[in-house]
């Protein structure tokens, strides 16, 4: 030991020692450790060493604390001020609560503050400036209020200022203009107002700039559009107005991303855009532009995003100005996103529009019936898009038929075509379009012919919208197949019969409109079951005999049956002769028979969300109003009001006890009636004091917001109040689900004293399927891909007949919708996801959410459901688990490792002779076989190596039906 070596010696014990107690007290305001973070967080380990502590090599003091991603619930210790050496704190994606202590600012070293997705709130501390090293400072997603602190403008090294979406307050400050190092401005989502301060101008090196939804108001200062740095420029939804300067493009070199939608600019859409060659996204819809559309914007190579609709473009200009403009947009092979809807274009369909890139998603140009139109013909080619998603020439003057060609575009989940003047049949191909779940409306044009029984191959429909053409014949009864069409309008054609008893099947619809046709017979009674139907008319037909007073026909205002001339009974309102005693007893049988297999039915779910197409079906004239809706006619709308406190707490009588029927980390679900037609609906209240609630709920509504299929489970509405105490309420209604969860059925305890459930081969076959087909949808069918992240029993709810719902989106993840996240921690921020037992092993070392994360947890799924073995079963241990256990039993050890009661339902089936009782078990063996290599292969340790939930839903359909033709 040198002459100094006691000196250093305490040096260093004592700055050790104010290191390990300020995590100590760190740890000990985090009381929600999920994941067991703070176990290492001991004496017996170096602190050097802890989960998420960095130290420098030095002076072994705490250089970095990264805690993000981890689900900690608690609070920020004001003794993260003692760590003097931290040069990164990372809290993010956590539910971290209360102010950011002042206390930070003595960390004179830091450079990286990173709070962003957590639930802080209080005011952003305003001694910040003494940080005068700080790089990045990101608190997105958060509750913070109050002011923008001058101060911040005083960090000269700040890089990246992320303030976005929280509660800021007052105008932006002019300060901020001094930070002559930053290169991200983001204060987007936030309660600000006033004008942009000129001094931004000033940031020379800026490179994205995000002002979007913070109220600013005037016009914006000439000096940002010189700030030559600038990538991305976002001000959209604000009250700005003005022109764009005719130099932009010149002025702006580097634009990649430009959005002004939104606001009240005017005049012309600036050519000189096209020097900005990198441009990738344009939007500038909902404004007052004019004149014709730049034709060198087609020379953009990169585009990929154009969204010009709600503007005047074309107004008073030639009319093959939009033919010239779809013309020079043949060679921007990246384009996927067009849409020209609610302009004053006056031209004929350009046929070039099938020359357009075949990466094209959405097309639309609705909206001129009104204005001036276009019209001609669709392009019969148009079919050679085939990545369409959204396909929408609504509200023109088209004419010709619907090409048949459209049955190509295998990804399309809208298509609308009202208020034309097309005619001929509806071509059969489109009803081979699984992928169609959005809406089909085809209304107000003179369509021909019959409708095609094939109608119920679109079993993920949502809204069907034929009425006012001329088709005839019966209305097929196939339409019952589509099980979760809402809305239903046929009325003024010629349909003729009855309607379909195979009705009764449609349990969530909602609105069902058959006025105005020939249809006859007794009166279709059995409507009044159906607790969904909120909405009936009936008018101006040729029915006969008793109209119930049950169910709709209880309320004057959801139903109409003038025009009826035969009709009698029912409420007092509809003012009918009384019905005929052999009226009554002839109606009495069948309506016995209809309750008695009703009661075997739950009753399900209304929707929260509409799609804009019904919104454009009752349009008879448009308003400014509805055109600042964009050319979105596929979006969903709330039809519905929300169900208030009150209205949930009768519903539940209190939330009692007695009707509760689950709880999980950030709620309890309760059974519960509502509505005067008496609906049983699942009723999901969020515990809004475990933090993280608040974002499951957004989640879970975001994500089932715009998706539906037979296999997910339906949102009807969700409650945002507070309750009598004056605390916040939040809660989800979903469709009930009688037959409860599969993980009850899984594991209900044989030696219970009323019969176990058990489910047979065949009905765990089912189950799988479905949840591969939702998995399938998510994946791959919606417009945006949707991750689940939670795939586990518990999750995948029975209805009557054991089809199967996927349940809770609270921690999925939209993985192509705009995040405000940054692309540099975006990987990180959403890593670990989902139930212990079933979060794949990539996710564990921060990995993206994928779809290979939800195949791993449906591959430990359908072990489970054929072994009866969770994969947390104490049996498992660090040298077996749950996959490892399944493969070591294939292929001829499998029926030593399957579920008992499989084996007991095998051995006790009837009249076999021995013969046939042995190739009837080899069969059962190789099917039981198959499936457990599906959950080997699907819980693979590399994603890479796992299988994708199409094959999977391929290779389940032919283990099924091998199965059922050999037995």
């Amino acid at each position: 030991m040198t002459n100094f070596g006691w000196i250093t010696i305490s040096s260093s014990h004592f700055t050790n020692e104010t290191d390990r107690r300020a995590l100590f007290a760190i740890r000990d305001s985090i009381p929600g450790d999920p994941f067991r973070v703070f176990s290492s967080w001991n004496r017996s380990i170096a602190f050097c060493d802890w989960q998420g502590v960095t130290c420098g090599r030095r002076h072994q003091r705490v250089t970095m604390l990264n805690l993000s991603s981890l689900q900690l619930v608690g609070s920020m210790s004001p003794h993260i001020g003692n760590l003097t050496f931290l040069r990164t704190i990372d809290l993010s994606n956590n539910s971290f609560r209360g102010a950011i202590p002042r206390e930070v600012a003595r960390l004179v070293r830091l450079r990286h503050l990173l709070l962003s997705v957590n639930s802080f709130h209080d005011v952003f501390p305003t001694n910040s400036s003494s940080l005068s090293g700080i790089k990045v400072i990101d608190v997105i997603g958060n509750n913070l209020g109050g002011r923008i602190p001058e101060e911040l403008g005083s960090l000269s090294t700040l890089a990246r200022l992320l303030l976005a979406t929280n509660h800021f307050v007052g105008t932006i400050p002019p300060s901020l203009g001094n930070l002559s190092a930053l290169r991200v401005l983001s204060l987007m989502e936030n309660n600000l107002g006033g004008s942009i301060p000129s001094q931004l101008g000033q940031l020379s090196k800026l490179g994205s700039l995000m002002l979007s939804s913070i109220n600013v108001s005037g016009t914006v200062p000439a000096s940002l559009y010189n700030i030559s740095s600038l990538e991305e420029l976002s001000i959209s939804a604000n009250r700005l107005h003005g022109r764009l300067p005719a130099g932009l493009g010149s002025t702006l070199p580097n634009l990649q991303n430009f959005y002004v939608g939104a606001n009240q600019f005017d005049g012309p859409i600036p050519s000189s855009l096209a020097n900005a060659s990198g441009l990738v996204e344009i939007d500038i819809n909902t404004n007052v532009f004019i004149g014709p559309m730049p034709l060198n914007l087609g020379t953009l190579r990169d585009i990929e995003y154009l969204n010009f609709v709600d503007n005047l473009l074309g107004q008073s200009y030639e009319s093959n100005n939009l033919k010239n403009f779809i013309d020079c947009l043949s060679n921007s092979s990246n384009l996927k996103l067009l849409d020209l809807g609610f302009n004053h274009w006056n031209s004929v369909l350009p046929h070039s529009i099938v020359n357009l890139s075949i990466k094209l998603t959405t097309l639309g140009l609705v909206g001129n019936y009104y204005l001036t139109n276009i019209s001609g013909g669709i392009p019969s080619s148009i079919g050679n898009l085939t990545r369409l998603s959204i396909f929408v020439l609504a509200e023109n003057m088209l004419v010709g038929s619907i090409p048949s060609s459209l049955g190509n575009c295998t990804s399309l989940q809208g298509i609308a075509l009202e208020h034309n003047q097309l005619t001929g049949p509806i071509p059969e191909q489109i009803f081979d379009l699984p992928s169609l779940s959005r809406g089909l409306s085809l209304n107000n044009n003179k369509l021909t012919g019959l409708l095609p029984s094939k109608v119920g191959n679109l079993k993920n429909l949502g809204l069907l919208a034929v009425s006012e053409n001329e088709l005839f014949g019966e209305i097929p009864a196939t339409l019952g197949s589509c099980q979760v069409l809402e809305f239903l309008f046929m009325e003024g054609n010629f349909f003729s019969g009855t309607i379909p008893e195979s009705f009764e099947q449609l349990k969530g619809i909602q609105l069902l409109d058959v006025s105005g046709n020939n249809l006859s017979g007794h009166f279709p009674s059995f409507l009044g079951e159906l607790s969904s139907l909120n909405s009936l008319k009936l008018s101006y037909n040729m029915f006969d005999g008793e109209v119930p007073n049950k169910g709709v026909f209880k309320n004057i205002s959801a139903f109409s049956v003038v025009g009826n001339k035969q009709l009698c009974g029912g409420i007092k309102a509809l003012r009918l002769p009384a019905c005929p005693a052999e009226v009554v007893e002839k109606r009495k049988k069948p309506l016995s028979r209809r309750v008695i297999m009703l009661l075997a039915i739950s009753l399900v779910t209304v929707a929260l969300l509409l799609f804009l197409f019904a919104f454009i079906y009752h349009r008879t004239r448009r308003s400014r109003v509805a055109r600042q809706q964009g050319s979105s006619h596929l979006e969903l709308q709330n039809q519905y009001p929300r169900l208030s406190y009150a209205e949930l707490l009768h519903a539940t009588n209190g939330f009692s006890s007695t009707n509760l029927i689950g709880e999980g980390r950030y709620g309890s679900v309760y059974r519960g009636i509502v509505n005067s037609s008496e609906q049983v609906v699942a009723i999901k209240v969020l515990n809004l004091q475990e933090y993280g609630a608040n974002k499951s709920f957004m989640a879970e509504c975001e994500s089932l917001r715009t998706i539906r299929h037979r296999n997910l489970v339906k949102l009807i509405t969700s409650c945002s109040s507070i309750n009598f105490k004056g605390d916040d309420f939040k809660a989800l209604v979903f469709e009930f689900m009688k037959n409860g969860n599969l993980e009850s059925w899984l594991h209900q305890c044989l030696s219970e004293q009323q019969d176990p459930k058990t489910l047979n081969i065949v009905q765990r076959l089912n189950i799988a399927i479905d949840v591969a087909s939702a998995l399938d949808y998510l994946h791959y069918d919606c417009e945006t891909t949707i991750i689940h992240c939670d795939l586990k029993p518990s999750n995948i709810l029975l209805d009557d007949d054991l089809c199967a719902h996927v349940s809770d989106f609270g921690l999925a993840r939209i993985l192509s919708a705009t995040t405000f996240i940054s692309n540099h921690h975006q990987s990180s921020s959403m890593s670990i996801r989902g139930t212990t037992g079933y979060i794949p092993p990539e996710y564990g070392m921060g990995a993206e959410v994928s779809r290979g994360g939800d195949m791993y947890s449906y591959g430990l799924l359908l072990l489970e459901m054929f072994t009866g073995k969770r994969p947390t079963d104490n049996m498992f241990s660090d040298n077996i688990c749950l996959r490892s256990y399944a493969k070591m039993s294939l292929p001829s050890e499998v029926m030593n490792i399957v579920d008992p009661r499989l084996i007991v339902e095998e051995d006790e089936e009837p009249s076999r002779t021995n013969q046939n009782s042995t190739r009837n078990t080899a069969k059962v063996e190789v099917c039981l076989a198959s499936v457990l290599q599906i959950g080997v292969s699907c819980s693979a340790e590399l994603s890479g190596e796992r299988m994708n939930a199409r094959d999977v839903l391929k290779e389940l359909h032919k283990i099924r039906n091998l199965f059922m033709a050999n037995m």
